[in-house]
């Protein structure tokens, strides 16, 4: 039975996994879905944390787990994932992407928004949205910009549910950057769930992200920024069928191309 690690985006926490996890058990796996630093959920304050402090925080889950496991990161739990896996590529049987930033090396969604925002406005996502503190260490979302732009086709009363319960950012994180190689991260399978709705990573930036990582098996839904929320049925099945590929020798082409 293989284990999975699920990595939250920003302003979120553990809970984000809540209707995924169980689907996961059923095909017989085994979800740790981790509570990240400075999200006012696991250790440290929005003003200490940073990408570091996150990528530790995965790298101390690994450890204490038996044999390669699976990492799943949503939206910017992506970077985290990435750098992880550059870290301990020993450790890892694949990892998977939710309208993930899957980056190339050295290459912040910062740096991305800003080349598309140009030819998009859509491109900024939420950043317009968010409320800063003073020193700009750390950001809100109003939960009626969460609404739209996170969570526009989730039912309701569980999307104002999770619009609230959004936690401060730390910035430290958010904008961290990960540097990997072709020998490590490259070499290990990979999959891309892309969110044809998504406001927040909008498409084009996730279909960006595949051309400049390639070799990533890719699935697609018609789902808005948290599938995991909106489908999680149809999102686990997605997971399912990759970790079984994979844990079965049938594994997805290593990267190659352009760092």
């Amino acid at each position: 039975m293989n284990d999975v690690i699920l990595i939250h985006g920003a302003w979120a926490g553990a809970w984000v996994w809540d209707a995924l996890a169980p689907l996961l058990r059923r095909q017989g796996f085994r979800p740790h879905a981790l509570n990240l630093p400075g999200n006012g959920h696991g250790t440290g304050t929005p003003e200490q944390a940073d990408f570091a402090d996150c990528v530790a925080c995965v790298e101390t889950a690994l450890d204490q787990l038996d044999g390669p496991t699976f990492l799943v990161a949503h939206s910017g739990g992506g970077v985290i994932a990435t750098q992880a896996a550059e870290n301990r590529p020993d450790r890892i049987a694949g990892v998977a992407y939710v309208a993930g930033m899957m980056l190339p090396t050295g290459t912040g969604f910062a740096d991305l928004t800003r080349h598309l925002v140009q030819r998009n406005p859509a491109a900024a996502g939420i950043g317009p949205h968010l409320i800063w503190d003073e020193a700009r260490r750390y950001s809100e979302v109003p939960p009626a910009s969460a609404r739209d732009i996170f969570f526009q086709d989730v039912d309701d009363t569980p999307a104002w549910a999770a619009a609230r319960q959004l936690t401060p950012q730390p910035e430290g994180v958010r904008a961290g950057v990960a540097h990997w190689t072709a020998e490590r991260f490259g070499t290990l399978p990979r999959l891309y769930v892309e969110a044809l709705r998504d406001r927040s990573v909008i498409l084009a930036a996730q279909r960006w992200m595949q051309q400049q990582v390639p070799g990533a098996e890719v699935a697609t839904l018609d789902t808005g920024h948290a599938p995991q929320l909106a489908s999680p049925a149809e999102l686990g099945e997605i997971l399912g069928s990759f970790f079984h590929r994979v844990s079965t020798h049938d594994k997805a082409c290593p990267l190659h191309g352009p760092l």
